[in-house]
């Protein structure tokens, strides 16, 4: 049965949390949603939300009559109302401390049911430990959580104050098409199929590259846009199959002119949104100090445990891991983890374990007990004086645990790399309220890869190669740089960018170098190619992940909390059932044919 009346001849004159002492005697009309309902004979207690926060209603029969209290006896959470009625202070016994509104309440004089509410699958409550998948199926209600508001609230606040800034700045906010052509490389296009084109398709972007690159050629030297992008790859805790860029690119500029640019961003995207200050200039680190230093192209700067690198002390060692690992061309590195010697065996077999699992064969170790004395079973392998050496080279302490690993330089970086995260939560290290900003330059300008066979940019292949390796193009070209940088915080990277190639030899060289015949480059990317015929400005720029730097900043564990609507790992979205099926009719419109596939 509904109780459902109209608002007519009623208006909102406050939020719930706008109402303070200053108003006691004074007639509001307040909306929201009831959070809990107590009946105490007489006199009924109601908690009014809305997305600032709570507000406490008393019903009383005496100030609102019989009819209007046996309306507020049928009240149940979740119901939506509209109270209107005296604001009075709360006798001193009833002050609640942890509201806003604690000191006050509001007498109502008159209410209205504007919608009743079957009972919600889950309560609606700030930390709710109710299963994700069930909260996405009602995404609708979860994001009634007041903590979920804050963190959405928050995102809102961040793309405004980039808004701003980027307008004090003289950047012009142009759009840039949905719908364009693929280019495949790097994550897979989500494609669409055109109706009028029968067996074509567009592809959605994944990212605004092309399309900024030519708003510099067009001459608007300064170019922003928050913009959706789209790929289809695996899902984590960070990643979604669409998701927001702050999408950034200027002209006649270098290196320093963006950073310098963009660290003033981010100073006041942190100062004005959350209160931190950021120390500027940002620290910067070389592609190659952060994986030697860090095991990481993102590294977390928040801890030590930096790795170090002892090959030329175990390269002549009878332990032929080690020794084996230095004459293939490989390192052996290690890691202090500070104050864990007394770590329990299986704790570290887990670790152990851990290492094979980032790709490893397997880790050593050594145990300095209290006394300063050694558990380890290899150093019975290793010369005394090898193993002071080893422990030197890690300041090893009483106390400490050191991890090592012997294999190619990729493994080995990233087994320590993660070990050395690993050992940080143990230990409680990654605080959440510090922010510790990192540039990482000068990537390479290509990487192996190993299902293709063959090179791959690093970034993208409109990354300009620094100048003093471009011989290095057509003799060696895993060793060229690029003028790439990230912006790393946290051990996450929330932006990356680089200066383009604007001269057209130099795009075609670099096509050359992945792979691309003269033709598979104008198939691809022709239109560009025509383009920089007709005066190509230098140019550079860099796209911010905004749900991820939003995800920081509220300390989520996902970038789900900081998106209305997210997807799953399998990319679909609970509440809405896509990806979904459609009728024949729709198919035979755009040409296609799906043959039945048996699962």
């Amino acid at each position: 049965m509904s109780f459902s009346e109209s608002m007519t001849g009623m208006k909102r004159t406050h939020m719930c949390t706008a109402l303070t002492e200053e108003h006691i005697d004074e007639y509001v009309t307040i909306m929201g949603w009831v959070q809990k309902r107590r009946d105490l004979g007489g006199v009924i207690f109601l908690d009014v939300r809305d997305r600032t926060g709570l507000l406490q209603v008393v019903v009383d029969i005496s100030s609102i009559g019989d009819e209007g209290f046996k309306k507020s006896e049928k009240i149940r959470s979740e119901f939506v109302i509209a109270v209107k009625g005296l604001v009075e202070k709360r006798t001193e016994e009833t002050i609640n401390t942890n509201l806003r509104t604690g000191t006050i309440e509001v007498r109502a004089m008159e209410l209205r049911i504007l919608s009743d509410a079957e009972t919600p699958p889950f309560q609606i409550e700030d930390n709710s430990s109710v299963r994700e998948d069930l909260r996405l199926k009602y995404r609708y209600l979860d994001l009634r959580r007041p903590d979920l508001q804050k963190k959405l609230m928050l995102r809102s606040k961040l793309t405004e104050v980039v808004r701003s800034f980027m307008s004090e700045e003289g950047f012009v906010d142009l759009e840039t098409p949905m719908l364009t052509k693929s280019t495949p490389e790097g994550a897979r296009d989500y494609l669409v199929p055109s109706r009028v084109n029968p067996g074509n398709f567009y592809a959605l972007p994944q990212s605004p590259q092309i399309f900024k690159q030519l708003l510099m050629l067009s001459g608007f030297d300064k170019y922003y846009q928050i913009v959706k992008c789209f790929r289809d790859e695996d899902l984590r805790a960070d990643r979604q199959p669409e998701f927001t860029q702050i999408d950034i690119e200027m002209s006649f500029v270098d290196e320093n002119d963006v950073m310098n640019m963009n660290e003033r961003l981010l100073a006041k995207m942190f100062k004005e949104v959350i209160d931190v200050d950021i120390a500027l200039p940002i620290k910067r680190l070389t592609y190659q100090e952060a994986m030697d230093r860090f095991g990481s192209d993102k590294p977390d700067l928040r801890f030590g445990m930096e790795l170090v690198n002892i090959s030329d002390i175990v390269k002549d060692s009878d332990f032929k891991v080690f020794s084996g690992a230095v004459s293939s061309g490989g390192s052996v590195r290690g890691i202090n983890a500070k104050t864990c010697g007394d770590m329990p065996r299986r704790q570290i077999d887990a670790l152990g374990e851990a290492a094979v699992s980032y790709g490893a064969k397997g880790m050593a170790w050594i145990a300095i007990t209290e006394e300063g004395t050694y558990k380890s079973a290899i150093t019975k392998f290793l010369s005394e004086e090898t193993v002071e050496a080893m422990v030197r080279a890690l300041d090893g302490q009483p106390g400490d645990l050191l991890l090592f690993c012997a294999d190619k330089n990729d493994v080995v970086y990233n087994t320590l790399g993660n070990l050395r995260l690993d050992i940080a939560k143990r230990l409680d290290l990654l605080k959440k309220d510090v922010f510790d900003f990192v540039w990482v330059t000068d990537f390479p300008l290509v990487e192996w890869n190993s299902e293709q066979k063959r090179y791959t940019a690093m970034h993208h292949m409109f990354t300009m190669p620094k100048e003093e390796d471009m011989e290095l193009m057509t003799t060696d070209i895993a060793k060229v740089r690029s003028r790439a940088y990230d912006i790393c915080l946290n051990g996450n990277e929330i932006g990356g960018g680089s200066l383009r190639i604007h001269q057209r030899e130099v795009q075609e060289r670099v096509f050359e170098a992945l792979g691309f015949s003269e033709e598979d480059a104008y198939d691809r990317f022709g239109f560009l190619l025509d383009a920089f015929r007709f005066g190509v400005p230098p140019h550079g720029g860099l796209a911010y992940g905004l749900d991820r730097i939003a995800m920081l900043m509220t300390g989520s564990d996902s970038i789900r909390d900081v998106i209305a609507f997210p997807k799953v790992k399998d990319a679909s979205c609970p509440m809405t059932s896509a990806p979904g099926g459609v009728e024949e009719k729709q198919l035979e419109e755009l040409a296609i044919r799906i043959d039945k596939i048996e699962l």
